[in-house]
């Protein structure tokens, strides 16, 4: 099986093929992705019009380029999925006409995937990784602790109240006056800084539950900078960052050992996925977590972190293997698609 994927929800346009067989190394043939991060760079964050415009311009090009380096043709193509939500709505149009078009064309399945699923199931894409585990899943636009229970089963245990994570980096980046995304440049920063500098509140501490809240953190780290003055040295920044990623990062070890006593189910393997997946200072956290539990930890690639169609490509081959339908024609784009309706 062969599924041609296309992922267009925020500001990546991208495509790839993948297949069901071989070694998860090889079950990738392709995974062409085209960021828009120059676009959006000096707006602070992504422009969802033109975000869209973009997706039209650059979506053609994606997906002949995924099928050249595949070295397949149109006609070995089993299936045809793309993301169907959440998303900007501009962007998931884009993805969802042109699948749609290619599938009635070339008379071939479409599948509408929910993004959070690609994300919730990469890690079996590239691992051995057996249900059930205990997910999080941590972006720009996404936070939240999910018990995997198998293809399509799926209860969120807690989700973030506020921002999420990754948009919260973005924001601190912005305040320190760094480039677009802030977020991979927080965690250079903070290798060099002094993580006790700052002092910060641990949000949620008299809250049942595994929800999150990074709100408060955004607005400490504000005051932070604004008590230093405008012209902040590169150390000052550094400390910053450091103190900033500490208190999320240990607020985030406290709030998943709380999500794993709520699990329901034998739980020996903890996932992270998403975008902010791609913190090795947060990764290390969580393994720590998982090896004194006696758990084993896995996360993606860090090339397969961020959005991409990869992990839509093999949502779509889950489904499918697991007898789940195709998606009629006629489906509806889903701007707000909770993981519980897949």
């Amino acid at each position: 099986m062969k599924i041609l994927a296309i992922e267009t929800s925020c500001d990546e346009t991208a495509a790839a093929i993948v297949r069901n067989e071989g070694p998860f190394e090889n079950r990738i043939l392709s995974n062409v992705i085209n960021s828009q991060i120059d676009l959006h760079a000096k707006y602070g964050g992504v422009v969802p019009e033109y975000a869209a415009r973009n997706h039209v311009d650059m979506i053609d090009v994606v997906i002949n380029e995924a099928l050249k380096l595949a070295k397949i043709d149109f006609d070995e193509i089993d299936a045809i999925a793309a993301t169907g939500g959440p998303g900007l709505i501009g962007g998931l149009l884009v993805g969802m006409v042109t699948a749609k078009t290619l599938s009635i064309m070339w008379n071939k399945p479409f599948m509408a995937i929910n993004h959070l699923e690609g994300h919730l199931l990469t890690a079996r894409l590239c691992y051995d990784v057996e249900f059930p585990y205990l997910l999080l899943l941590t972006s720009g636009g996404h936070f939240m602790f999910v018990e995997v229970f198998g293809t399509g089963k799926y209860k969120v245990l807690g989700e973030t109240l506020d921002d999420a994570a990754g948009e919260c980096f973005d924001k601190v980046g912005k305040m320190l006056k760094l480039k677009y995304p802030g977020g991979p440049l927080i965690e250079e920063y903070a290798k060099q800084g002094d993580q006790k500098r700052f002092k910060y509140a641990m949000p949620l501490q008299k809250k049942e539950g595994c929800n999150a809240s990074f709100s408060g953190i955004k607005t400490a780290t504000k005051g932070h900078i604004q008590s230093l003055g405008e012209n902040l040295t590169y150390q000052d920044k550094c400390d910053i960052a450091a103190s900033f990623q500490g208190i999320v990062i240990n607020f985030i070890e406290r709030q998943i050992k709380k999500a794993y006593a709520m699990t329901t189910t034998s739980i020996q393997n903890v996932v992270i996925s998403g975008g902010v997946a791609a913190n090795l200072a947060l990764r290390a956290a969580l393994l720590n977590f998982a090896e004194g539990l006696n758990l084993n930890f896995f996360a993606p690639p860090v090339s397969l972190c961020s959005d991409n169609a990869a992990m839509i490509a093999w949502a779509a081959i889950e489904r499918i293997s697991c007898g789940f339908p195709y998606s009629p024609i006629d489906f509806n784009t889903r701007p707000r698609w909770p993981i519980t309706e897949t």
